[in-house]
């Protein structure tokens, strides 16, 4: 009897035996199972990132085109490079146009020779007064007192009218040395031609009076 229980107690320790490695397995399955669902998920998540990588490619590529496209136009106007020396100060211009306008003022004192001119005319008409004895000829003695100051207020209004005809021209060429790009104004070319002009007529009028060829001397015959 004992021996049939003893058989008996083993046959049922064999049956757990099983039970429990059947169990095991079939646990172990489960767990296999739900790998292969969490590397499914996996893959499938990895899928749909490619899927978004594919998609972003062709508008990567469009913006790249886009930033090839647009630096040629960058290079045509490139940005100016910062000079290593100081800063150049842009000149405002009030220079220029206190040179024109005194351009054109001188041209109209060289019109009338000025109060310069008056004075040194009337000197010289007394020089000529002290100089010239009473018994001089009646030519000798208007050449002396008249012709002299006339010669000398020709010759004051030919100097102002010179003064106005090289500042003008020296405002007018000033843009050239100045800085490239740069237009003069306006008014500061309008004002500066007038004293240039100015000066020429001044000019042209001192010498006419100073040869005798505009107002000459009356005859004394």
């Amino acid at each position: 009897m004992a021996t049939k229980s003893q058989a008996g107690a083993e046959a049922h320790s064999d049956e757990e035996t099983v039970a429990r490695a059947t169990g095991e397995e079939e646990h172990a399955r489960a767990e296999a199972g739900e790998d292969r669902e969490v590397v499914e998920g996996a893959e499938r998540e990895a899928g749909e990132d490619r899927e978004a990588a594919e998609a972003v490619e062709p508008v990567a590529a469009e913006d790249r085109e886009v930033i090839e496209a647009a630096e040629p136009r960058a290079g045509e106007n490139p940005e100016p490079e910062e000079a290593d020396g100081p800063e150049q100060k842009v000149p405002s211009g009030v220079g220029q146009g206190a040179g024109a306008v005194v351009s054109a003022a001188l041209g109209l004192v060289s019109l009338s020779g000025g109060w310069i001119g008056t004075v040194a005319g009337a000197r010289q008409q007394l020089v000529g007064q002290l100089r010239t004895s009473s018994t001089a000829s009646v030519a000798k003695q208007i050449k002396a007192v008249y012709g002299d100051a006339w010669h000398t207020t020709a010759l004051w209004a030919g100097l102002f009218a010179l003064a106005a005809l090289l500042t003008g021209v020296v405002v007018l060429a000033r843009p050239a040395f100045g800085i490239p790009g740069r237009p003069q104004a306006s008014w500061i070319k309008s004002v500066a031609w007038a004293g240039v002009s100015l000066g020429v007529i001044g000019l042209l009028l001192a010498v006419l009076k100073y040869s005798d060829a505009l107002l000459a001397l009356p005859s004394a015959g």
